[in-house]
């Protein structure tokens, strides 16, 4: 696996290839907005990664499950004030406004959010404290763990007519599946490579919404 560092001249190319995407925003309709953050940092080894969260185990709902920072919006919150709100509870990063640089496609839930993706520049070695009543565990994951040929893995759905997605992350020794899923590819997708790959047609595994 090629390493990608997280130095200037990726935010160079991470900031030419937001430019691809013109984001496409769903209605609201009846679900719940929330906002999520795919937070741009340097591990131990100044490679470019991306923040990921476990969520506590002892959850009635939802519990284990990997998720990037994020949650329902406040009243009159925009996504990126949601975004950043929840990185500071979830993982003790507090970031400024001027820290979250671009938004991507809408999607929306199972279990009825409509939920809103925003990229945001952290620090080259950012010093996180996750708070436990938020998550399980914090981990920074090299966005090169998503540029590898079994990313994606798309299998049909036994349940509808739309494909589900998943991503294998063997550092983690786990799969993510939709929603973090979707949105994860969206971001190798675009930030990467600059493609406008759309990803709100797939769908969510019954145990990832039930």
């Amino acid at each position: 696996m090629e390493t990608i560092p997280f130095d200037t001249a990726f935010r160079e190319r991470v900031t030419k290839n937001l430019r691809s995407l013109t984001r496409r925003e769903l209605r609201l309709d009846d679900a719940t907005r929330a906002a999520v953050a795919v937070v741009l940092v340097g591990n131990d080894d100044s490679e470019a990664s991306f923040i990921l969260t476990r969520r506590p185990l002892r959850l009635r709902r939802h519990a284990g499950q990997w998720a990037l920072p994020g949650g329902r919006a406040d009243d009159g919150e925009r996504p990126a004030d949601t975004a950043l709100r929840e990185v500071e509870e979830e993982v003790g990063l507090e970031l400024a406004p001027s820290d979250a640089v671009a938004l991507l496609d809408d999607y929306r839930t199972r279990s009825g959010f409509l939920v809103t993706p925003v990229v945001v520049w952290g620090p080259q070695s950012p010093t996180l404290s996750p708070d436990p009543e938020e998550v399980h565990s914090v981990h920074l994951v090299p966005l090169a763990a998503l540029d590898t040929p079994d990313v994606p893995s798309i299998t049909a759905s036994r349940t509808s007519d739309r494909p589900l997605i998943s991503i294998r992350i063997a550092s983690l020794g786990t799969t993510i599946w939709a929603p973090t899923a979707a949105l994860l590819y969206q971001t190798r997708e675009v930030l990467l490579h600059g493609r406008p790959t759309r990803v709100a047609h797939f769908d969510q595994p019954r145990f990832a919404w039930k």
